[in-house]
Formats: structure tokens, C-alpha cells, sequence
């Protein structure tokens, strides 16, 4: 026993030794790549490899190309100002996009490709080369002078879909009875859960948000490659396109060719002899010469980063009270002069939602508070957007939702027929266990809580009333849980402008008086390295206990674990491609 326990204590000591020194040497080598800051050559070309993901703000994570498998995360927000920047540096004389399945909302595409265009305006080139392309990474990739797709590969040109997936039978197998509250006929969080397929006012809101925003697509495509809309839709309706040779025909791009031939016309449009390198430098490399080199002010315009699901407490998404400190600390700086809050969230927890609405309802009026509104602003989303003094968002942004629900799940037939457990109760009072998930409700209870759910959509129609200067009916004409596309927002009152980040970084500093001399600062501020290190160790070993195929479901039930309160949520599902 003895040796046992010795030769145990040693492989326990070599693996905290192993785990030890993995993590210093990884540390001195992120330390020191992160004091190097890349060069610039001159005659360089901007690269951008458009794959992964891309959330607002990426956390800056040196571990993460080593440690984790999952795809590249892009910032945003570092991308945009990487390309401004670009766009006036003598240094730079073109940019290269490389798509391939980005994935991010059609807001943030919007926002690129506008960038991108912007950068093209100086009369630096454009190119775009790709084996296999998305419709959306195609939108983006459209705004080039010159587009290239590998005889081999692929272009998707067929229009949108929104894919919802429902959970209704597999709810009825396991005899789980889902206990749904709401106000809205468009609040369609709950439908999964309750139906199979979508009901009629779901179908005909997310048509009427698909047809808008395809128009703006449409639209935007054919001012940059000069073909008619009509002519266009056609194309995408009966999907012409399927070869990449189909694309050269119909004109959607310009060559059918290898990345090399693309290549040999950049050294061509650059001066460069055949075999010479192209001095390349990666968008993630040029954004950190963009911040090295950015000249400091002492006036700050707090940028508040809200992305995710609002929620009550955690370490992930908006949390309320963390949000809500933000904003108060940077009403209460005086070096901060103004607040872009940056929304891209479909909602989550009511009171969440709340607490930060009132934040920013304390910081009105003392200092300009701009909302900039990305993939979607909606539901609790616009809750937390609709206090400021002017809102922006994209055409195809999703946004409003205003409606609330309850949900919660009767499971005594699965815990009693499927696993043999049985419950009792003892109460002091009638309604003592009204919040229980061991019965079903009865007539009054389900009463009972439906008028709180009732009460909270009347506060949420007051509020959205107050901040936006309509009458309550006629919040709720255009309310009822329905989303909007941005443009249809402009249009009914629930947005003031159509614009990207930097138009609401431009109007927050000259309601502030600040034009020529300031600097952004994010909020939250990132965790120190040794808790983000933990946190996504930890992450990804959770990740690893279960299987692909069942992890869409196992995440979906996680977000409906975590509903606390009323919520004010668009639906989870919604994915547009």
C-alpha cells in the first residue's frame, strides 16, 4: 500500500510539475509575442482570412489558436477599425479578403462590407479570393474590384432561410409538460417547446423579415456590380448559379481561377517582379498596430459591449448588475464624455434588462448616449437600447420583439413513469409551491402568473412609449413580441437613424464636442489572463463530455435551465442564411 500511495503521489506531483511548467512557458511566450508589435512594410497588403466566427468583441486570448479547436474568433469592432485605419495609411496599398463560411449575422456583414467599400473609395485595390463561398460571405466579397473562386469550389447564391428547430416531440415522448405564459401573438420563444411548427403569426413575421432584409442584399449587390435587381432575384429565385463557372456567367464575379493567378495580379497592380513576396500583413497583426499607434486623449467615449444573452447573474452574457455598474461608473468619470452602448443580443432576463435601462435612464440628460444596434437588438435587446438619445442601427439589424413570457416545465409524468420518483409536499400556505416543476398548475395559479407576465408587458410598452415619444397604442400596434428589421424600425418609429458603429461613435463625440480629440474604452474590461485562462480550460472540458450531435439540443436546454423571471427574449432558434 505503502508503494502505492508513494507512486501515486508522484504522478500526481509529475502532472501539477507537467501542468506547472506547460503553463509558464506558454505564459513567457505570450508576454513576449504580446510586446512585439508587427511591422508594417510599405507596399503592404492588408489580409483578411474570413472564417470562423466573429462576435463584437473577442476576448484576447494568446492560448487560443494554441489550446482550443474551435474555429478562429474575429473581433468586429477591431476589424472595422483596422480597415479605417488602413484606409489612410500610405503603408497600405490594398486589401485581401479571403471568405469562407464567416459566421456572424447579416448586420456585421453589412458593416464590413460598408468598411470595405469606404477602403475602396481611396482608390486602393480590392481583391477577394475564395474556394468556397456563402451567400453572406459573398456580400462582403461583392464590394471588391476583382473576385476570384476556384474552378473546384463553390458559390451559395440562392436567397435566405430561417431554420427554427422544435423540441415539442421529444418533449411528448419524455412526458415533460412545458408551463408557457405570454403576451404577444408574435412572441415566438415558446413555440418550440409548444408546437411542431411554426404558427401562422411566426411565419408571416420572419417572411416579412427575410424579404426585407434580402431586398437590402439585393440592392446594395447591384449598385456594386452594376446588374439590375430584377435580374438578380431571378437568378438567386431560381438558383442559376451552382458552378462557380455559373457565377462568371451571370456576372457575379470575375474570374474562375487559382489563389496563385490572383496572387500574380497583385504583384502586377504592386510593381513586384514574378517570384517576389507579397508583404502581406493579417488584419488580427494590423489591429495591433492600429492600437499601438493610436494617439491618447484624456476624453474618453465608453463603448459598453452588451452581446449575448441578458442575464442575471453568471460569468457569460449581460449581466445585469455588471451592466449596470458600467454605466454608472462611467456616468460618475469625468473623462468620460460620452456612451455608445453596443447591442447584439435577443434579450434574455426582464429584470436584467431593467436594471440596466435604469442606469442609462439616471446617465440621460448628463452626458450623450448613443445606441448602436448589430445582429440583432431585440427583445430585452431593445430594452436596454431604447433609453439613449439617438438609436442606429443596420438595415438588416433584428430588432424589436417587444413582448414578454414565463417558461417553465411540469416534469411529474417523466419523473414519475420514466425514472420512478414521486414527490409530496407540506405548505403553510395555498400557493406556497406555485413555483414548482412537480405538478401542474391549476386555473388560478396559471392566472396568477399570467397577470404578472401582463403587467410587465404593460411596463415594457409605457417605457418603450416614454423613450421613444409615441402613445402605449401605438407601441403596441407595432409591439406584440413582432421583430423588425432595422429598416422597417426606421420606418415605424423604433429606431432614429440607419448607420454602423463608427456613424454612432461619430454623432456620440459631436453631441459631446469632442470631434478631434478623443479615444474609445470597452467595457466590461477583459478578466485578467490567469481567470480567462481557468474559465476556458475549464469551458472546454466541459465541452469535450458530450457528443456533436446532440450538442445544439444539450445548449438549448442549458439557456431554458437559466431563465429566471419574466423574460423578454426573441427566439433562440432563428438562424439566418
Amino acid at each position: 500500500m505503502a508503494f502505492l500511495r508513494n507512486l501515486l503521489a508522484t504522478l500526481v506531483g509529475l502532472f501539477i510539475f507537467s501542468v506547472a511548467g506547460f503553463f509558464i512557458f506558454f505564459t513567457v511566450l505570450a508576454a513576449a509575442s504580446a510586446d512585439e508589435i508587427p511591422k508594417v512594410e510599405e507596399n503592404s497588403v492588408l489580409y483578411f482570412n474570413m472564417s470562423g466566427i466573429m462576435v463584437d468583441k473577442a476576448v484576447d486570448d494568446p492560448f487560443y489558436e494554441v489550446l482550443s479547436d474551435r474555429p478562429t474568433a474575429h473581433s468586429l469592432l477591431d476589424i472595422l477599425a483596422a480597415i479605417k485605419s488602413a484606409k489612410t495609411d500610405d503603408r497600405i496599398k490594398g486589401l485581401y479578403l479571403e471568405p469562407m463560411y464567416l459566421s456572424t449575422g447579416y448586420a456585421s456583414f453589412q458593416e464590413i462590407r460598408d468598411a470595405v467599400l469606404d477602403f475602396k473609395s481611396t482608390g486602393k485595390f480590392v481583391y477577394a479570393y475564395s474556394e468556397y463561398m456563402s451567400e453572406s460571405d459573398y456580400y462582403v466579397a461583392s464590394a471588391a474590384d476583382s473576385v476570384f473562386i476556384n474552378p473546384t469550389g463553390a458559390i451559395e447564391f440562392n436567397g435566405l432561410s430561417a431554420n427554427v428547430t422544435f423540441y415539442k416531440g421529444l418533449f411528448d415522448k419524455l412526458e415533460i409538460e412545458p408551463e408557457v405564459f405570454r403576451v404577444g401573438a408574435f412572441k415566438s420563444y415558446v413555440e418550440p417547446y409548444t408546437r411542431k411548427e411554426m404558427s401562422g403569426e411566426n411565419r408571416l413575421q420572419y417572411s416579412d423579415l427575410l424579404l426585407s432584409m434580402y431586398d437590402t442584399y439585393l440592392t446594395n449587390l447591384s449598385a456594386s456590380i452594376g446588374k439590375p435587381v430584377d435580374e438578380l432575384d431571378d437568378i438567386s429565385y431560381l438558383m442559376k448559379v451552382r458552378l462557380p463557372k455559373d457565377a462568371k456567367e451571370h456576372g457575379l464575379i470575375h474570374k474562375v481561377g487559382y489563389e496563385d493567378e490572383l496572387e500574380f495580379a497583385i504583384r502586377v497592380r504592386l510593381g513586384l517582379l514574378p517570384d517576389e513576396d507579397i508583404p502581406f500583413i493579417d488584419i488580427k497583426n494590423y489591429s495591433q498596430v492600429v492600437a499601438a499607434e493610436s494617439k491618447y486623449s484624456s476624453n474618453r467615449v465608453a463603448v459598453i459591449v452588451a452581446q449575448g444573452d441578458i442575464v442575471m447573474g453568471g460569468d457569460e452574457g449581460i449581466v445585469g448588475e455588471t451592466f449596470a455598474n458600467e454605466i454608472k461608473k462611467a456616468r460618475e468619470n469625468n473623462s468620460v464624455k460620452a456612451i455608445v452602448m453596443r447591442v447584439n443580443s435577443g434579450g434574455g432576463s426582464m429584470t436584467a434588462s431593467d436594471m440596466i435601462w435604469r442606469e442609462l435612464m439616471l446617465t440621460k440628460g448628463k452626458k450623450p448616449i448613443v445606441a448602436s444596434m448589430a445582429n440583432a437588438a431585440a427583445s430585452g435587446g431593445y430594452y436596454i437600447a431604447m433609453a439613449a438619445d439617438t438609436i442606429i442601427a443596420q438595415p438588416n439589424t433584428i430588432t424589436g420583439s417587444i413582448g414578454i413570457f414565463g417558461l417553465w416545465f411540469n416534469f411529474t409524468k417523466f419523473l414519475e413513469n420514466k425514472i420512478g420518483i414521486t414527490h409530496d409536499v407540506v405548505k403553510t400556505g395555498e400557493y406556497s409551491d406555485i413555483y414548482t416543476v412537480t405538478r401542474r398548475l391549476n386555473s388560478y395559479e396559471r392566472q396568477i402568473i399570467q397577470g404578472t407576465v401582463e403587467e410587465g408587458y404593460e411596463t415594457f410598452t409605457r417605457k418603450v412609449a416614454e423613450s421613444r415619444n409615441m402613445s402605449q397604442e401605438d407601441v403596441k400596434e407595432i409591439a406584440e413580441g413582432r421583430v423588425w428589421t432595422g429598416e422597417q424600425a426606421l420606418e415605424n418609429g423604433l429606431v432614429d437613424r440607419l448607420g454602423s458603429f463608427d456613424d454612432a461613435v461619430q454623432l456620440a463625440v459631436q453631441l459631446a464636442d469632442i470631434e478631434d480629440n478623443y479615444r474609445l474604452n470597452y467595457y466590461p474590461k477583459q478578466k485578467p489572463f490567469l481567470q480567462e485562462f481557468i474559465d476556458r480550460m475549464s469551458s472546454t472540458i466541459r465541452t469535450k463530455l458530450f457528443t456533436d450531435p446532440i450538442d445544439p439540443i444539450l445548449t438549448q436546454f442549458e439557456r431554458v435551465k437559466n431563465l429566471q423571471g419574466i423574460q423578454a427574449r426573441m427566439s433562440g432558434d432563428l438562424e439566418v442564411r
